[in-house]
C-alpha cells in the first residue's frame, strides 16, 4: 500500500471554513474526507484538462475561424436581470 500523506491548512477564510463544514454533512463525511474529496475531484478535471462550458465554446469557435464580428462589451457591474417573454 502506498504511504500516506497528511498536511495541515492555516489561515482559512471563516466563510470557507463553515462552507466546507456544511458540504460535509451533506455528504456524510468529516470534514478531512470532504477536503481530501474536493482535491481529488480537482485532480481528476486537470488531469483530463478543461472541460468546461467554456472550452467547448473556445474549441468549436476555433473550429470555425472565429467570431470576429461578435463584440462582447466589458462588464459593468449591473447585475444581470430575467429576460421578460410578456
Amino acid at each position: 500500500m502506498a504511504e500516506t500523506k497528511a498536511m495541515s491548512i492555516r489561515g482559512i477564510d471563516p466563510e470557507l471554513y463553515k462552507w466546507l463544514k456544511i458540504r460535509a454533512v451533506q455528504h456524510d463525511r468529516s470534514m478531512e474526507a470532504e477536503a481530501r474529496e474536493i482535491l481529488a475531484e480537482a485532480q481528476r478535471v486537470a488531469l483530463k484538462g478543461d472541460d468546461s462550458a467554456g472550452a467547448w465554446f473556445r474549441e468549436h469557435v476555433d473550429d470555425r475561424g472565429g467570431f470576429d464580428e461578435l463584440e462582447i462589451p466589458p462588464r459593468t457591474g449591473v447585475p444581470a436581470r430575467g429576460a421578460d417573454f410578456g
